[in-house]
């Protein structure tokens, strides 16, 4: 049975962005944004995140680094009941001189490649649902999707969804 999904930026909508954030130490929660997985999850909504970490191809970090990184985020989240259905990166970046990742710009957003894998993997009741990000790019993906997309800049994520969003 599809149901409708919710795709979260990571770095400034669920975390701070302090700039290539991969290590545990430096992730630090966004006020309300457990709350705000925890409440989209009750009301029936698959939770994925979708970030672009161009620090991968960058050289500054490995995609295993992000990867302990989610699960860390998991497993903070398990602590309360919820969790984050799934995680969709692009390491790819345009400025890099690292060729490797090349084949994977489509996944960059406001590219919508890594909508579209989620959409292959799960279920997802598409005419249903949305994406919260911090950058236009996030927004211009999700039209260029055909979902409705919303630009956060507030201080609680679980507020943000409460009052703008009225899920």
């Amino acid at each position: 049975m599809k149901k409708p999904a919710v795709f979260l930026d990571r770095d400034g909508v669920i975390n701070h962005d302090h700039g290539y954030v991969y290590k545990i130490e430096d992730f630090k929660w966004i006020d309300g944004s457990k709350e705000a997985i925890k409440y989209l999850k009750k009301r029936g909504y698959y939770v994925f995140v979708v970030t672009n970490q161009s620090g991968i191809s960058r050289g500054y970090y490995q995609e295993k680094d992000v990867e302990v990184l989610h699960q860390y985020i998991n497993a903070e989240l398990r602590e309360i009941n919820t969790y984050i259905d799934d995680f969709f990166i692009s390491p790819y970046h345009p400025d890099s001189k690292n060729e490797e990742y090349v084949h994977l710009s489509h996944l960059r957003k406001p590219n919508i490649g890594m909508l579209e894998i989620a959409e292959k993997k799960w279920l997802i009741e598409k005419s249903k649902s949305l994406m919260i990000g911090d950058k236009e790019s996030d927004i211009l993906c999700a039209k260029n999707y055909g979902i409705s997309g919303f630009l956060f800049k507030e201080e609680n994520l679980y507020n943000f969804i409460k009052m703008k969003i009225n899920i």
